[in-house]
Parts: structure tokens; C-alpha cells; sequence
């Protein structure tokens, strides 16, 4: 649901409210009764036994329902790079997900390019990258995409870039019935006011934001996106409540856990209350990214985690 239409749904509810008559508004009970939030399992979670071949992209819907009991996953396409035109394994992975019951829900887009390069030659070649991933999103009966929003040297040439790529790919995506998400994913993106404003000024429907609990480094030290440490950060739990408006999906990201099972960097409890008073309803995507656990044991704790939060704000 949208920002307008969750507006919308308040506006009409104090009318029905005033006239008594909400029985004749079913949407006026949407917010209370239909929120429904849901989990799945993003494929970065196990990237470490991906990465080591000990573990195949057409093994994950498997592994994802028989080991750790979800019914949707959330793919990267790093894990399968080659593939996106790939119609016979395409074809195998959806049946896999249909032999276990699983939903695939998005594809997480890296290495095809800077969509806010200022290069205007190298930005059109980086949109054109993720057409073919939009085609397999929706073989796959996806919902969306997610991609970066990486480059431009000044905030100003990256709001320009970013908007005129997000627009050209949702025009591309909506052909497909499929959303293009924009991840709070580092540098400008991670500014999360930047990114919902880049989101909002595109005016597309098909456009939104995927909401990452972690990911809120504006600059590291050396300038890089990952590698150095850290020197500015966004405030996380502001830049959720600015990025959940436009948000059509969100990364559940965890790091470690203490002795009682708590995020030790991000308080599950105020970001899922933050995810419930929104209104979003949706998917949640469960991401273990730590070091100290293994990573099915991090998957288990986020999931415990989650389970518990949910449970706490009904």
C-alpha cells in the first residue's frame, strides 16, 4: 500500500467514524485487521556457502522451507550472474519453488552498473543491464527488483541520475507488473531523506523504497561503500520512518545477538513498531550478515528475534 492510498484509507475511516457508518467502508478496517506482515528469507543470508559452492541457487527454496521453515525467499542475482536469460534454469528453479511451496518475492540487483553514474552514456547502459532482470522477476512471479542507487559525484548530480534511471526503469517494469525498489544501500542512498525524496519526485507507482534496518552509512573513511569503517552515519530509526512510506519491501538485517537473543546495534522492537504504525504490509526480508554466528544459527536468532517482536506489538 502507498503512501496516498494509506492516507486515503485514514481520511475515509473518520468520515465512516463520523457517520457511523464504517460498517459500509471495509477499507476502514484495513489498518487495524489486514496489516499482514510476513517473512522471507533473503538468499544474502547463506552468501558465505554460496560463495563456496557448498550450496547451489537451485538448492535455496529447498533449504529455505526444509531447514528453516520459510514459505518465501528473496533471491541475489550475484548467485546466479549468468543466468537471468537462462530459460531452463529458470524454468528449474521455479519448479523448485513449486515443489516446496515457496514464494519468490524479489531479486536483489548488483554489479550491472552505477544507475546515477553522471556519465549519461555509462547510466543508460547500467538501466538497460536490469531489463533482463525484470524479465526474469517476472518468470519467476516475483514482485520486484531491487536495485542500487551508486554513483554521482555531488548529492545534486546523484538526485538527477538516480530519478531519471528509476524512471526509465519503472516505465520498462510496469509493462511487466513489476516494482523497481531503490535500498538504502550506501554512499547517497543511505541518506534516507535523499532516497525517499528521489522515490516520491519519480511519481511512478511502481516505484518504492526496499527499507534495509542497517544500512545507513552516508561515507566511510576511504571513500569506498563497504571496505573502510564507518564515519558518518544516518540515523536508523529516522531514516525507517522517512523510507516506510514509499516502502514495498523491507531487509530484516542483523549483525549479532546478546545472551537474550537481542540485535546488539538495532532495537527490533522499535523498528517493527515503526514497520506496523506505517501500515506497510508485506514481506520482511530476514538478512544475517554477522560474523560470530554461523550463518544458519543467525538466521535462527533473526528469526526467533522477529517472531518474538511481532508477537510483543499485537
Amino acid at each position: 500500500m502507498n503512501t496516498h492510498r494509506r492516507t486515503f484509507i485514514k481520511q475515509t475511516c473518520k468520515v465512516a467514524g463520523g457517520l457511523a457508518i464504517a460498517g459500509a467502508f471495509p477499507s476502514c478496517m484495513y489498518l487495524e485487521e489486514k496489516q499482514e506482515l510476513k517473512i522471507s528469507l533473503a538468499q544474502w543470508s547463506l552468501h558465505k556457502a554460496f560463495f563456496s559452492n557448498k550450496i547451489s541457487a537451485l538448492d535455496f527454496p529447498g533449504i529455505a522451507k526444509t531447514q528453516f521453515g520459510f514459505e518465501a525467499v528473496e533471491y541475489v542475482n550475484q548467485f546466479f550472474k549468468d543466468k537471468a536469460k537462462d530459460n531452463q534454469f529458470l524454468k528449474d528453479l521455479k519448479q523448485r519453488c513449486s515443489d516446496h511451496g515457496v514464494k519468490s518475492i524479489l531479486i536483489m540487483i548488483d554489479g550491472e552498473g552505477d544507475l546515477a553514474d553522471g556519465d549519461s552514456t555509462q547510466r543508460n547502459q547500467a538501466i538497460e543491464n536490469h531489463y533482463k532482470w525484470v524479465e526474469a522477476a517476472k518468470y519467476l512471479e516475483c514482485q520486484a527488483i531491487r536495485v542500487n542507487l551508486h554513483g554521482g559525484a555531488t548529492a545534486d548530480e546523484w538526485k538527477k541520475a538516480s530519478q531519471e534511471s528509476l524512471s526509465k526503469l519503472t516505465e520498462f517494469a510496469s509493462k511487466h507488473g513489476i516494482n523497481i525498489l531503490a535500498e538504502n544501500h550506501g554512499g547517497f542512498s543511505s541518506n534516507a531523506q535523499m532516497l525517499s525524496g528521489v522515490v516520491k519526485e519519480t511519481h511512478k507507482k511502481n516505484c518504492g523504497t526496499l527499507a534495509d534496518f542497517n544500512n545507513f552509512c552516508v561515507r566511510r573513511e576511504k571513500g569506498d561503500l563497504w571496505a573502510s569503517p564507518c564515519v558518518d552515519w544516518y540515523d536508523r530509526y529516522k531514516g525507517m520512518e522517512e523510507l516506510l512510506p514509499y516502502a514495498k519491501g523491507i531487509s530484516v538485517k542483523s549483525m549479532d545477538f546478546d545472551a537474550e537473543g537481542n540485535e546488539t546495534s538495532i532495537d527490533y522492537y522499535k523498528m517493527l513498531q515503526l514497520v506496523k504504525k506505517s501500515g506497510y504490509s508485506g514481506y520482511m526480508g530476514i538478512e544475517y550478515e554477522g560474523e560470530r554466528l554461523s550463518e544458519e544459527d543467525g538466521i535462527r536468532a533473526t528469526k526467533k528475534l522477529v517472531e518474538k517482536a511481532l508477537a510483543a506489538l499485537k
